[in-house]
């Protein structure tokens, strides 16, 4: 039963039965078939191991030929689907901005030979703590975070990076689109706060800077340890022997205490996690660019200035021994930006990168729960279909937040409603698809194809695809990958 006077119940019953009545309309192919498999996700017990049980969970009543049928046949209207997501409630910070966290994670398929599109992915802590290339096919996500400590994020976009692309390229243009679909849908308008985008080091933050600085969005992310920053010029006098303006000026070293200086923004502050925070920021900081790689065909270098900040911790809640963080924050185009975030947007801004760490939940619940990277798919078209399968899935979850009871098990603690986690809102989700609409229709009998004749063999092998390999652009020539020997031979001298 449904309280008339809980609000806020009754907005999510809405929204969760317009989203399921449109993810319907996106299917463009298969679609009765795609929609129940999407509710065989969210209603299978336990996590999802393999695709063809979940033609065994009984929300999904045809069989599990249809099942594969409906990922390698099947069609999905992205695009539409985008805007839908993009259309729904999305969650906000505490001061009732935006804030978007990109990142990339890896769908590893080492041993898929006969897979196209594979590169090189990312991983660490596969062989004693190394970082180690796996082949895979890695996608960029968008996701809206909200604020305090939550296990939960919105993801608003997807997109798998083909290989030879360019991250920094491909990254704007999803964030522009990301951007322009929650301005269309109405959740940002002109006057309200300026829209956050969170990053990690991995990023060309002044790159990303620059291709979205006509949009109403501010660029925070993280930097590495050995990075140098300019500071800008200092006062010049044109003279016959002068030469041009200086474009730069001293140097900010990130390793060298000593070329620091006076910070012009210092806050200490107790946390509960974390000890004391001390953040300390200096502004008017600019990357010194140069005309290779992404600026090779850019006419004029832009100078973009920037507040850096670093944030030091007293302890960590692992034990581990506590680094600095340095953090990029741009605030405009040339030496005149002024645009200098006060003591409370700092504070605001580090709180705010620490929230960007909520990705990783999503991303651990849609691998090791939803089943995202389990199905051994050999079309990439066939993934892409998935991962938006798996997009929609939790984003009915998200809807159905305020709907689900806590069917704890006997050993977890009790949680209030507003702090259950997508995996117990996963628990309930069948008994609220029973008063959820299903616009799925019921199978029809059919018989399976007769398949190849028994004894005659396979006369079409499978291709068989090599892994993508970064190239230099200047050359055209493979990157080595050879180790320097430990114990290399002396060199000859005569």
């Amino acid at each position: 039963m449904i309280s008339v006077h809980d609000a806020r119940r009754g907005s999510a019953v809405g929204d969760l039965a317009t989203f399921r009545a449109e993810l319907h309309r996106c299917l463009s192919a298969r679609a009765d078939a795609l929609f129940e498999l999407a509710d065989a996700v969210l209603c299978a017990d336990g996590p999802v191991r393999s695709l063809p049980a979940l033609s065994l969970v009984a929300e999904h009543r045809r069989g599990h030929g249809a099942l594969y049928d409906a990922l390698g046949a099947g069609r999905i209207d992205v695009q539409r689907l985008r805007t839908v997501v993009a259309s729904m409630p999305i969650p906000r910070a505490a001061d009732g901005r935006i804030v978007l966290a990109v990142d990339v994670t890896c769908w590893l398929r080492p041993e898929a030979h006969t897979v196209p599109e594979r590169v090189l992915c990312h991983t660490y802590g596969r062989g004693k703590d190394q970082h180690i290339g796996v082949p895979g096919w890695p996608y960029s996500f968008v996701v809206a975070l909200e604020s305090g400590r939550s296990s939960w994020t919105a993801p608003l976009d997807a997109i798998r990076l083909a290989p030879g692309t360019e991250l920094a390229a491909v990254t704007a243009e999803q964030l522009r689109a990301v951007v322009d679909r929650l301005i269309t849908a109405g959740h940002w308008q002109p006057g309200d706060p300026a829209i956050w985008v969170v990053m990690d080091a991995g990023y060309d933050a002044a790159r990303l800077a620059w291709l979205l600085h006509d949009l109403p969005v501010r660029v925070l992310a993280r930097m590495r340890s050995d990075r140098v920053l300019r500071r800008p010029p200092g006062p010049w006098t044109p003279g016959p022997k002068c030469g041009r303006p200086p474009r730069h000026g001293s140097e900010f070293i990130f390793g060298d205490p000593a070329s620091w200086g006076t910070p012009n923004v210092t806050t200490v502050t107790e946390t509960r996690l974390y000890g004391t925070a001390t953040v300390r920021a200096w502004h008017q900081l600019h990357p010194r660019l140069t005309r290779r790689a992404a600026w090779a065909d850019c006419p004029e270098l832009p100078i973009l200035e920037g507040t850096l900040i670093r944030l030091d911790v007293q302890r960590l809640p692992s034990g581990a021994t506590a680094k600095p963080v340095w953090l990029w924050w741009f605030t405009g185009l040339g030496h005149q930006s002024g645009d200098n975030p006060d003591p409370t947007i700092i504070d605001l801004l580090w709180q705010a990168f620490l929230r960007r760490f909520d990705i990783e939940h999503t991303f651990r619940l849609l691998k090791q729960t939803l089943g995202w990277t389990v199905p051994k798919l050999r079309d990439p078209h066939a993934a892409d279909r998935w991962t938006w399968l798996i997009i929609a899935a939790y984003t009915q979850l998200r809807l159905a937040r305020p709907l689900a009871a806590d069917l704890r098990r006997p050993w977890e603690r009790p949680a209030p409603p507003h702090r259950l986690t997508p995996a117990r809102v996963r628990r309930g989700f069948r008994h609220l698809r029973a008063n959820s609409p299903c616009p799925a229709g019921a199978p029809k009998p059919t018989r399976p194809g007769p398949g190849r004749p028994p004894g005659r063999p396979n006369r079409h092998p499978t291709r068989r695809y090599d892994v993508h390999i970064v190239t230099s652009s200047a050359t055209g020539k493979t990157t080595s990958s050879k180790k320097k020997s430990t114990n290399p031979r002396p060199r000859r001298t005569g």
